[in-house]
């Protein structure tokens, strides 16, 4: 347990900004396997507006420092492979 207020107060952040980055990550999750779904079905247009919101997550987490430039990158091209194929 953590000894002093700043500690406490730190303990807090922490737990404040886990849940926040945990819910984009897995909105960012969900809204890629939605995009690959609605592909493999055949949906076009679907499946251009889930890649759409997918890249929004996407960009948002990497705005945020959530995940690292490079990675939202790559997502973002396989993802648009997988989609074009």
């Amino acid at each position: 347990m953590a000894n002093s207020k700043s500690a406490l107060k730190r303990v807090r952040q922490s737990a404040t900004r886990t849940a926040k980055n945990k819910s984009l990550t897995t909105r960012m999750k969900t809204l890629r396997k939605k995009a690959i779904d609605a592909a493999s079905s055949g949906d076009k247009d679907i499946a251009k507006k889930a890649f759409s919101e997918f890249n929004s997550a996407v960009d948002k987490c990497e705005k945020n420092n959530i995940i690292h430039t490079n990675k939202a990158a790559n997502l973002k091209s396989k993802t648009s492979k997988r989609i074009n194929a």
